[in-house]
């Protein structure tokens, strides 16, 4: 399949720690530490969500627009298809999506700085409810590797997408809000291991 991407997702308790390793095996800078805002789309019926599908835009350096598909594993990654391109025009491509027929069904930021390893890409994310590695790359070896490097445990990676963590955490803390941003956050007791989730770095 073309436009596929692998990658794995970990949680970490210091993020900070991360980078410096990260520095200190000599990975390079792809981007500083940059806001993300992402709209996610879908029908009035939720057919994307229901299929395992996502339709986003996103602002951070650029504007993009993304579609991802249903997501498999292969050696221990996650593998979804994945088509991507940057837009010239935010407002503009939302409008054409809910010209034809999406809506935006969930606002979502995060802080994320990426560097590059190996030929990895490594994502530093900062989410409202915790922070986390991604690794991605066209080998599932060489991905298992650089989370060897940084001294990651590989059995705590996290196999479901942020979307999805959010879901479970509305449905089990009773959320009534609908977007993933940090000022609803600010005043909850949460803990990702009731989910099983513990972290990669500890």
């Amino acid at each position: 399949m073309e436009n596929q991407e692998l990658e794995v997702k970990l949680y970490v308790s210091d993020l900070e720690a991360v980078k410096k390793e990260l520095i200190a095996l000599g990975a390079t800078t792809k981007q500083a530490r940059t806001r993300e805002i992402n709209l996610r789309f879908d029908t009035a019926n939720g057919e994307l969500t229901r299929d395992f599908k996502a339709l986003r835009l996103r602002s951070d350096t650029a504007a993009r627009l993304t579609y991802k598909g249903p997501s498999s594993s292969k050696d221990g990654v996650r593998v979804r298809q994945e088509i991507e391109f940057e837009v010239s025009d935010f407002s503009a491509a939302r409008s054409f999506l809910e010209a034809l027929g999406y809506q935006v069904a969930m606002i979502y930021e995060k802080q994320r700085a990426e560097y590059s390893l190996l030929g990895t890409s490594i994502s530093l994310d900062e989410l409202p409810y915790g922070d986390f590695v991604e690794i991605e790359g066209d080998d599932p070896q060489v991905i298992r590797q650089v989370s060897d490097m940084l001294g990651l445990n590989w059995e705590n990676r996290v196999f479901e997408s942020y979307v999805t963590l959010f879901i479970r955490l509305q449905s089990e803390y009773n959320l009534e809000f609908r977007d993933l941003i940090f000022d609803n956050f600010e005043d909850l007791d949460f803990s990702l291991d009731t989910f099983g989730i513990k972290a990669a770095d500890c």
